[in-house]
């Protein structure tokens, strides 16, 4: 575990072997020197998995992978979710030998781009599969085709978000849980039922909002698009106090915002993150994004009957 009340992340000088270059500020680091087949070996990753910790976001840059290579460097930060689909735009597209592998593209089968976001509640504050039984560690994407203008991808700092609550907010959150329900998002977010790409059969999950990193022991607010209402509240009582903390902990400075360039690939941290992604001309834009979602093997999580409160 990552020693929490540590003031210096790690850099150059802690003897890595590669260096690395800070993004921002405020999350974020930039590894360099290092191959990606370098990086799985058993001497070189538990360094970029500190180093992964430490500034929540990893980025690689001009790689050009291949699906076994995304797969096999996934997999050394745990266990994969495998998707019913593999691709937002049309189940036919995709890896079909790689179900690990997500596509989130705005092109049809011909490559020419639809018009329309592939999966629009990405635009919106959220943390990836918050609704799942087993709520994800980490996201790695990858960027085959990016957009000239837009297709960013946000980040939001939980750490930060959580320290600088005031007292009598944290004593408020203490103990409350959220559910984050997939049903929920879909009924307000998507003009077409996603059905085909989850099942029906997912239940409503609840995290406590003051939540504790099961990797670095650090508390960070864990809430985002997903949350519906918090367990044992009145409804509209706690859609008023979700909806007033997601706009009010999303502050510039605590956000890294991403500009993709071809050949990139970022890992990121779900549980200290909240990240969305910003538009762009899906008319005319071609944008061709690969994913992986890896779990985390001690979920925070409850199921919630139907009927939940």
């Amino acid at each position: 575990m990552i020693d929490s009340q540590k003031s210096k992340k790690l850099d150059d000088s802690w003897g890595l072997p590669f260096k690395i270059r800070p993004l921002s500020t405020i999350l974020g680091a930039e590894i360099i020197g290092v191959s990606l087949e370098k990086a799985i070996h058993s001497e070189i990753f538990p360094s970029i998995y500190e180093v992964f910790l430490q500034y929540q976001l990893v980025l690689f840059q001009d790689i050009n992978l291949v699906p076994d290579q995304i797969i096999k460097f996934s997999r050394n930060f745990g266990e994969l979710q495998v998707h019913e689909s593999m691709s937002y735009v049309d189940p036919e597209l995709g890896y079909k030998d790689y179900p690990e592998i997500h596509i989130l593209s705005n092109l049809d089968k011909y490559g020419n781009p639809t018009g329309k976001h592939p999966y629009s509640s990405t635009l919106h504050w959220h943390s990836d599969g918050s609704w799942m039984r087993r709520a994800p560690l980490a996201t790695l994407m990858y960027a085959e085709s990016v957009a000239w203008k837009g297709g960013e991808t946000h980040f939001c700092n939980m750490y930060r978000t959580y320290e600088e609550l005031s007292t009598q907010m944290k004593e408020r959150l203490s103990g409350l849980r959220a559910i984050h329900n997939l049903n929920f998002t879909r009924s307000r977010r998507f003009d077409k039922n996603l059905s085909e790409f989850q099942p029906d059969r997912v239940m409503p999950i609840s995290h406590p909002i003051i939540s504790t990193h099961t990797k670095t022991g650090r508390k960070y607010i864990f809430l985002g698009d997903h949350a519906e209402s918090i367990q044992g509240m009145d409804y509209e009582e706690s859609r008023a106090l979700i909806e007033k903390l997601n706009q009010q902990l999303v502050q510039d400075r605590f956000i890294y915002r991403h500009k993709w360039k071809p050949q990139q690939l970022l890992i990121w941290d779900n549980p200290s993150l909240l990240h969305k992604g910003t538009a762009y001309d899906y008319a005319k834009e071609r944008r061709v994004m690969l994913s992986c979602t890896v779990f985390d093997d001690k979920p925070l999580l409850r199921q919630i009957g139907k009927g939940h409160p």
